[in-house]
């Protein structure tokens, strides 16, 4: 018994340390590379939760595979029903919140294209009507491709050189499918609460991500920095509350991105002491994630020898986690 609940705690406690160590690997890395790590990250933390809370949800369903009442399992262990009861509501409870989380997404961009219904424009681009000064990349629906949205208030807070900025970097958005990015971390956020710091540090390496092409685009880093600036110092006054999965030049830390974009173009992953960092963190990340899913894993088998030996039922439990069990039953 004591030997789960450890395996459980270290399971559920392992994304506060995944999360702090996938922040650091984003730090070293260019925007693209970036965005990759935290959205795998997320991923597997949330995975290795999820199969954590499904194997303490199933043990007492253990006795009944092994052909043991499930009286005999509560005199063995009075806390199993209990516990997978317990782990059985966070599922629930789980589910509930990553549906509502995503018809909450859908509604979103359902009310995002109703508003844009009334844009004129060509190609990719829908000029909208008003005194609002927005801009932002808004993703397919529903058989309609992504369109990129800009307030005629925006439209004319900007000198032309600067619309091209601003214009590149939602279409960067785009092309880059970042709302699919956005939309599984911020799934998986809900999932577990320490990966909410990869959805905020994803939503900054989306944009520096799009910030980038938009200065290879215009070929002119500072300018690229300036009409950033300028944009969000436009759409201040105002702001947008929509979030996702609407991605926009004027959200983020906007000075972070503005001195990044004044600095020399980052590089690759490649090359000395930055690679050898980032293969560390990133070895740090896949151990931590993966030793989540291998300890999920673990539980299962160790209850189930615990089944097979405690109450007499046959088990096809491997000769590990019988030397396990000796060791944690001192």
């Amino acid at each position: 018994m004591t030997f789960v609940l450890v395996l459980v705690l270290l399971v559920l406690a392992f994304p506060w340390a995944g999360a702090a160590a996938a922040g650091r690997l984003a730090a070293a890395l260019p925007p693209r590379w970036a965005c990759w790590a935290l959205t795998s990250a997320a991923i597997l933390l949330a995975g290795g939760t999820i199969a954590a809370l499904i194997g303490l949800f199933h043990v007492p369903f253990l006795a009944s595979l092994e052909q043991v009442p499930v009286r005999r399992v509560l005199e063995v262990w009075p806390a199993a029903v209990p516990f997978a009861c317990a782990a059985g509501a966070v599922l629930l409870v789980q589910l509930v919140l990553v549906v509502r989380r995503w018809f909450t997404h859908r509604s979103l961009l359902r009310r995002a294209w109703l508003a844009a219904e009334d844009g004129t424009g060509e190609g990719d681009l829908l000029v909208v009507p008003g005194s609002d000064v927005d801009a932002f990349a808004l993703p397919g629906y529903r058989g309609r491709r992504g369109r990129v949205v800009v307030t005629s208030g925006m439209v004319r807070a900007l000198k032309e050189g600067e619309r091209e900025v601003l214009l590149a970097h939602e279409r960067a958005h785009l092309q880059g499918r970042h709302h699919l990015l956005s939309a599984v971390v911020d799934l998986a956020a809900v999932v577990h609460p320490a990966v909410r710091s990869l959805r905020e540090a994803l939503t900054f390496h989306l944009e520096r991500w799009a910030d980038e092409a938009a200065a290879a685009v215009v070929g002119d880093r500072r300018a690229a920095a300036a009409a950033i600036a300028r944009a969000a110092l436009a759409g201040s006054s105002r702001g947008r509350a929509d979030g996702y999965p609407l991605l926009s030049a004027t959200s983020g830390p906007v000075p972070q991105r503005v001195q990044a974009l004044l600095l020399p173009e980052p590089a690759g992953p490649q090359g000395g002491a930055r690679r050898a960092g980032a293969l560390g963190m990133a070895m740090t990340v896949a151990a931590v994630a993966l030793g989540s899913l291998a300890l999920a894993y673990g539980l299962h088998e160790y209850v189930e020898y615990s089944a097979g030996r405690l109450l007499g039922a046959p088990s096809g439990c491997s000769g590990l986690w019988s030397v396990l069990d000796t060791l944690f039953a001192s």
